[in-house]
């Protein structure tokens, strides 16, 4: 007999300092403008989105982790290091896609050293089975949504607000 787990899914994605141009509410023949000082600053986002199956009271927990730069294989080992503190005594199931740093092998050799932590595959071309495609589409789509930050702490802080938002929402998770 199979013991049960939790189940994760994993995503990232990038977010570049220039504005997400969305639809504004500017008055009936006036332009909005939006004004930005053209950084191509780079930042990515790692989520997680994780069900617990031996607490259900607990509900979903979402972890986000935004850095500058890209994410390699170790640094998604260290992100997947501090989600482990989550998932303490629990066997967990990561569901990711096929990204090259999740399936290096670097990263299978720390999976394989951690016998509670089972590694799988998305099929490719399907973002509509990653629940945290959709979260991470929710917060480009209102928190970041024509930012036009002079800094990676605006990004950062409006990101923040978004994750807020989305945990204190039972019903997005």
């Amino acid at each position: 007999m199979k013991k049960r787990a939790s189940i994760v899914f994993g995503d990232g994605s990038g977010v570049l300092q220039l504005p997400q141009i969305r639809r504004t509410d500017a008055p009936r023949g006036r332009i909005l403008l939006l004004r930005h000082r053209l950084h191509w600053k780079r930042a990515s986002m790692a989520g997680a989105l994780g069900y617990h199956f031996t607490d259900s009271e607990r509900g979903a927990r979402l972890c986000f982790h935004l850095k500058p730069g890209s994410y390699d294989t170790t640094a998604l080992i260290e992100v997947l290091e501090q989600m482990k503190a989550c998932y303490r005594g629990e066997r967990v199931v990561l569901v990711w896609d096929g990204l090259s740093a999740h399936w290096s092998r670097a990263m299978r050799a720390w999976a394989a050293e951690h016998d509670r932590l089972t590694l799988e595959r998305l099929p490719a071309y399907a973002p509509e089975l990653n629940p945290v495609e959709l979260l991470r589409s929710s917060l480009k789509k209102c928190e970041l949504a024509n930012l036009a930050g002079d800094h990676f702490a605006d990004v950062a802080d409006a990101t923040e607000q978004g994750i807020h938002r989305i945990n204190h929402n039972p019903q997005l998770p």
